[in-house]
């Protein structure tokens, strides 16, 4: 079958599509032909050597297909039921092998690159604003890049929860689209003269204060500018580095700012059991068929150019979701 694999710790140029053998299903999983494979950052982590991973390995571990085998003692799928999953090492491929308790059941007649587009960062939204700082009526929140895929399923998770947000995009064209996800507020961050000083005096004046919570998916570029949009004991969140990682710092900087808290959370440390997985999976994907939730396809591209994906998703091109197509 055909595969897109990372040779060696680099940038999109180590990507390559090649021909790897056909994986089997072993027990407790089943075999799905691949529809759609979703692109994401972590995908450029693990590719980048940020993330430690073995070399050469088939990249991806999000999507969306139809079944096609199954392994032993499993008994809750058929033979081709459609599913999505979140977390399938090698899923830039024609085929992957998902174990079973990672299966997410896609609602009837759903398209399934939207099904391949939303779990990981429907789950990732879902988490964010309903565990790790849980929105509720008049909750001020801070979305950096509210324009992404991430960042424009949050938007409308916190509004249909009650809570205000206060945007960041890159463009004028991308603040549009965050106003058209419920933003109150879009800031255009490139328009903004110091960022760390300027962009929280911007925020500051529109929340009255501060925020109560950041969302933070972009890193060491906001980082400075997030903690001082805070009010005091306000929560800053940070879940990605799309800019770059971010430095140690002082944790005095949490006292002087008003006793600030700050986490680093990730999707694993959330869906710990399938009953937890299938509640984010089910609210997300329920939405989404309701039509409460828009999913937006940002670019699509073939298996074949995973690389330019890449590239894309990585100069902040794109706005909602990238796929890859076998």
């Amino acid at each position: 079958m055909k595969a897109v694999i990372a040779t060696a710790a680099g940038g999109p140029e180590v990507l390559e599509y090649t021909d790897v053998p056909e994986p089997v299903a072993g027990p407790g999983q089943v075999l799905v032909k691949v529809d759609a494979a979703g692109v994401n950052f972590i995908d450029t982590y693990r590719r980048s050597g940020i993330y430690k991973m073995n070399f050469p390995h088939v990249v991806g571990s999000e999507g969306s297909g139809h079944i096609v085998a199954l392994g032993q003692d499993v008994t809750d799928v058929a033979v081709g039921d459609t599913v999505a999953w979140a977390s399938a090492p090698g899923s830039y491929a024609e085929y992957v092998v998902v174990d079973d308790q990672e299966l997410l059941p896609v609602p009837e007649g759903m398209d399934m690159r939207v099904a391949g587009a939303l779990p990981l960062q429907g789950m990732t939204a879902h988490y964010l604003c309903r565990s790790t700082y849980p929105v509720s009526e008049g909750t001020v929140a801070l979305v950096h890049a509210a324009a992404g895929g991430v960042g424009g399923l949050l938007t409308q998770l916190i509004t249909s929860h009650g809570g205000r947000v206060i945007a960041t995009a890159g463009t004028p064209e991308k603040a549009d689209l965050a106003r058209s996800y419920g933003a109150k507020e879009a800031i255009v961050y490139t328009e903004v003269g110091d960022l760390a000083t300027e962009l929280p005096r911007r925020v500051r004046v529109l929340a009255g204060g501060g925020v109560d919570v950041v969302f933070d998916g972009v890193g060491k570029a906001t980082f400075d500018a997030s903690l001082a949009s805070l009010r005091p004991r306000g929560m800053m969140v940070l879940f990605g580095g799309s800019s770059g990682q971010v430095p140690p710092f002082d944790l005095q900087r949490l006292n002087s700012g008003g006793s600030l808290f700050i986490t680093r959370p990730t999707l694993a440390h959330y869906t710990l059991t399938r009953q937890e997985t299938l509640w984010r999976a089910d609210e997300m994907f329920g939405a989404a068929a309701s039509g409460r939730l828009k999913v937006r396809i940002g670019e699509t591209f073939s298996l074949a150019d995973a690389a330019q994906a890449h590239r894309a998703l990585e100069s902040r091109q794109t706005t909602g979701k990238v796929l890859l197509v076998p």
